[in-house]
């Protein structure tokens, strides 16, 4: 889960310094970070069970 995080980090940062893509890396960046936190949520919500 680390690797496509940095890749898109990486991705990112190289769109600020050349301006490559334009706009897209940008909205690409909310699009995983809004991922992360649906994937984060949904693993929080499926570890917890039932109350003994």
């Amino acid at each position: 889960m680390l690797w496509p995080i940095l890749i898109l980090l990486a991705l990112w940062a190289l769109g600020l310094t050349f301006n490559f893509a334009g706009g897209i890396i940008h909205f690409l960046l909310v699009v995983a970070a809004v991922l992360l936190l649906v994937q984060l949520l949904m693993e929080k919500k499926s570890t917890t069970g039932p109350p003994p």
